[in-house]
């Protein structure tokens, strides 16, 4: 198994809410390559998935702080351009401590602004490969105020009562989905990729299952 995780501690965040802290740490045939326990596991209860977008979902728990996540990023990127039609990819960042609170309040400001797409692997860069002190909101408010962002307008809704219920309720999902670690990849909530040697078969066991969901539709 890939050793991606840091062990978890538990904190009180989000208004009283517990949370618990982690940094965790590919091919598709019409053979059955992965096994259920293995490779992955199919989670408790009726489907929890995170969007109603209607299509299946590859969902990566993920954190800004996390350095196997930014050595997961150009492998995420990768399988999103591999995703078939009928299969979305989608970012849930994970707000597992107070370190970890401010880049998932980030991430939403982010894609509130419009600008995941040009900056989500332009901050991996600056924090892990330029050594950019970024962990505060105003640290972050730095970062985006470089690409181009009004910082005033940053701040607003990263630290709104908005982003807030967001983060309260993607917790509730992480929980329910049994994740304890990042980067993690679940599948239309109801499949989690937990055996994976590496990243690159990280993200093949997740085309594969989607692929595998989508034909079962």
């Amino acid at each position: 198994m890939l050793k991606r995780y840091a062990r978890l501690r538990l904190l009180t965040l989000l208004g009283g809410l517990l949370l618990t802290s982690a940094c965790s740490a590919q091919s598709s045939s019409t053979a059955a390559p992965y096994t259920e326990g293995s490779e992955y596991v199919t989670l408790p209860g009726p489907a929890q998935r995170y969007s109603a977008e209607g299509k299946v979902e590859v969902v990566e728990v993920f954190s800004y702080g996390c350095i196997h996540c930014a050595h997961f990023a150009p492998i995420a990127e990768k399988l999103r351009k591999e995703l078939p039609p009928g299969v979305v990819f989608k970012l849930m960042p994970a707000p597992f401590s107070a370190e970890w609170l401010p880049f998932a309040r980030a991430y939403y400001a982010a894609k509130q602004l419009g600008i995941v797409d040009r900056t989500h692997l332009q901050l991996f860069a600056d924090k892990f490969g330029q050594n950019y002190p970024i962990n505060s909101m105003d640290e972050l408010a730095d970062f985006y105020a470089r690409q181009g962002v009004n910082r005033a307008d940053f701040m607003r809704i990263a630290t709104s009562d908005e982003v807030t219920a967001k983060l309260k309720g993607d917790l509730a999902l992480i929980q329910k989905w049994q994740v304890d670690g990042t980067p993690t990849l679940v599948i239309d909530g109801k499949y989690r990729v937990t055996g994976a040697t590496d990243q690159e078969q990280l993200a093949a066991i997740a085309l594969w299952l989607a692929k595998r969901e989508l034909s079962g539709k």
